[in-house]
């Protein structure tokens, strides 16, 4: 890390659930770090009213200025790179990265996505999860790497899957839990003890399976 206390760039869309979770982790010291930056591609994301009100700079780079997403990923690489950013989350960003973006933070580029993967890249993963027929559904901490929602997996956290279920029930069991992993990966992270190398990802030195780390509530 650049400087004694880490910095944080947050990377959003919508509404930043996940973006408050960091927030809140940050603020009652369980996250060692400082939020520097929330950036959107969304002029009118709600995220960036609340990342305001926080006291958290916010900036917006409109992907519809860019004539393709390399330029568009070009100016957020700038953008990072000019607010010193230590770690990358993506919380929500609705935008399919390019390797001018990836290649700039690999290693320190962290995504989160709602299913358990290998299973579900992609959209409407709660949905999918059931017209299977799972038993399970869950959430899934990755690197990001080129591969979309193909990076090593860091953390899973699971959640049964009920009868009578629907997208909607399910998924706000699972955002439950992505608040709870988001930041401890990140935690991970900051601390020295997550790195990704060229065989996967690595925890205190030890390679970390390929579904990801079983969370439970005691996982430090």
């Amino acid at each position: 890390m650049s400087q004694a206390r880490p910095r944080i760039a947050i990377l959003i869309s919508g509404r930043g659930s996940n973006m408050q979770a960091f927030i809140e982790a940050c603020a009652a010291g369980h996250l060692a770090a400082d939020i520097t930056l929330v950036l959107s591609n969304n002029p009118d994301a709600a995220g960036l009213q609340r990342a305001a009100e926080a006291g958290i700079a916010t900036a917006v780079i409109n992907h519809r200025d860019y004539a393709s997403r390399e330029e568009f990923d070009a100016a957020l690489v700038r953008q990072l790179e000019e607010a010193a950013t230590d770690l990358v989350i993506l919380a929500g960003f609705m935008r399919i990265l390019t390797s001018v973006f990836i290649s700039a933070f690999q290693g320190r580029l962290l995504n989160i996505h709602p299913s358990l993967l290998p299973k579900y890249p992609g959209l409407n993963t709660h949905q999918r999860a059931i017209d299977a027929g799972d038993s399970e559904a869950g959430v899934t901490v990755h690197f990001v790497t080129e591969e979309l929602d193909g990076g090593p997996p860091i953390i899973q956290a699971r959640v049964p899957v009920e009868a009578g279920d629907t997208a909607d029930s399910l998924a706000q069991r699972v955002i439950l839990l992505e608040h709870k992993i988001y930041p401890l990966a990140a935690n991970w992270f900051i601390q020295g003890r997550l790195t990704l190398t060229e065989e996967g990802a690595y925890l205190d030195g030890e390679n970390i399976p390929e579904t990801g780390i079983p969370y439970q509530p005691d996982t430090a």
